[in-house]
């Protein structure tokens, strides 16, 4: 998985909700799953839009830093 889902943190991915690529990256950081970031920030409760850049942003995360047990 590329870390190119990790770039570009201003940029709006959610216009729904107007949640920036970065905000999703640092509530992924804080230990947040989907759901959360959802209730936290009105992404993935709209038009679904932004559930691939979402997604993409997960993977790139767990691929950059793997949770400890879980299979790649």
């Amino acid at each position: 998985m590329s870390t190119e889902a990790l770039n570009s943190p201003d940029e709006v991915i959610c216009p729904c909700s107007g949640t920036t690529r970065g905000k999703v990256i640092s509530l992924f950081q804080q230990g947040l799953d989907a759901e959360a970031v959802s209730r936290r920030t009105g992404a993935l409760s709209g038009c679904g839009g932004c559930e691939w850049d979402i997604a993409q942003i997960k993977e790139a995360l767990d691929a950059v830093n793997p949770v400890e047990g879980q299979k790649n």
